[in-house]
């Protein structure tokens, strides 16, 4: 499978000013972007995700290394390595009394899109932002902005679509209404870079995902290799009367009681049998009422990754 985005050895020191001393934000980073994906870029603030953006789009200068983007090299193609991408950026950045179509149709213009080949109806349509065409985007809500920002970076329909943190302080309605947009973007055969806090929004739509800390690429696997690293479970056991003690022979499991009648333990599959944890509840002569578990999501992952 042929590449979206290939970086190479990508290092990025931000010189010291003043009181600051140089900052080293990117250490030798090497990152292959299949094209065709939906590639999560996770990580803590401050660990270079913005940068590998930014110098992708050509608004910070990398200290070494290469970027290429569908095939071109940022340095010696710079013009068409950034007409193949479209980015969403986290700040909304457009002028409050424009309208949504003037807005999309000056962005079409900047790309050299000519008239008759702009999809502004289109892309509003998508956004679902028909109604609101004419309205100056001041008056317009922040999911609204979000949505407009989408369809903005999408005017001269670039093959990469980048979005940073998208749908940071968005209503759980307008998130999952964004989800769906990505994923027929994706369908149409966009290839989808997405930065996001909200880990289970990489769960939901990624089929890769690389986690990135103090600049350097720390886990880079397909979503289903990624959750398989840690094999456990978490169990819980309610039962009808009140817990007084956890046996002995669960410690082990970290057994710890939770309220009056429930005990809670972490367990491997691959090494231990729930039926093992239920005999020796059976000692305590005190009925099960209920069980429930939790397997490992990403989030886990993410905690263990990134602790250090």
């Amino acid at each position: 499978m042929k590449n979206s985005v290939e970086i190479k050895n990508l290092k990025k020191t931000y010189a010291a000013q003043k009181k600051s001393p140089a900052k080293e934000a990117l250490k030798d980073i090497t990152l292959d972007i299949p094209r065709g994906s939906i590639f999560g870029l996770l990580g803590p603030n401050g660990a270079g995700k913005s940068t590998i953006i930014n110098i992708m789009a050509g608004l910070v200068v990398k200290s070494s290394g290469s970027v290429k983007i569908w095939d071109e090299d940022i340095d010696t193609s710079p013009r068409n390595s950034r007409a193949a991408i479209g980015i969403v950026p986290q700040e909304i950045n457009f002028d409050p009394f424009f309208t949504p179509r003037q807005i999309l149709d000056i962005q079409g213009g900047l790309y050299g899109v000519p008239k008759p080949e702009r999809r502004t109806a289109e892309l509003l349509e998508m956004v679902e932002l028909t109604d609101k065409a004419e309205a100056h985007t001041r008056s317009l809500s922040g999911g609204m902005k979000r949505r407009l920002m989408v369809a903005k970076a999408l005017v001269h329909t670039p093959p990469i679509l980048v979005l940073d943190e998208p749908t940071a302080g968005v209503d759980v309605e307008l998130r999952q209404m964004l989800w769906q947009n990505v994923k027929k973007l994706n369908q149409d055969g966009v290839t989808v870079v997405l930065t996001t806090h909200y880990l289970e929004e990489a769960e939901e739509l990624c089929d890769k995902i690389a986690i990135i800390n103090h600049g350097e690429i720390v886990a880079n696997e397909e979503k289903e290799t990624l959750l398989a690293r840690i094999d456990a479970k978490e169990i819980r056991f309610r039962f009808q009367n009140v817990v007084t003690e956890i046996p002995a022979a669960l410690e082990k499991f970290n057994a710890v009681k939770e309220g009056r009648r429930t005990i809670a333990m972490r367990y491997s599959p691959a090494d231990q049998c729930v039926e093992e944890i239920i005999g020796v509840l059976q000692t305590l002569n005190n009925p099960i009422a209920d069980i429930s578990t939790d397997e490992s999501d990403l989030e886990d992952i993410f905690l263990q990754i990134t602790r250090n």
